[in-house]
């Protein structure tokens, strides 16, 4: 990833610029935030498929900040990657 911009932010709401990515980084943040019950709402959209910088739509109930939210659905998304990466290695060892 090249460069996160925050395009807006306030206490319940966020929206990020995300420079040099594409649906499968945004899907599976949006993906994830839906995973914490503070989350009301996580979208992401991209203008154009080649030239355009996804933004990511953020709103949380409030009782969370919507950038927590996003630092720890971003956490678990590596986590789950890393026990993903395990798995697969196991998974060739044992078939090698």
């Amino acid at each position: 990833m090249s460069k996160v911009r925050i395009v807006k932010v306030d206490e319940s709401s966020l929206e990020l610029e995300l420079e040099g990515e594409d649906h499968t980084l945004c899907n599976a943040l949006c993906k994830e935030l839906f995973n914490d019950k503070h989350v009301v709402f996580a979208a992401y959209h991209i203008d154009h498929p080649l030239v355009g910088k996804p933004r990511i739509y953020v709103q949380t109930d409030g009782s969370k900040a919507p950038i927590q939210a996003v630092i720890e659905a971003a956490e678990r998304v590596r986590d789950n990657a890393l026990k993903f990466k395990e798995l697969f290695l196991s998974a060739l060892k044992s078939n090698g």
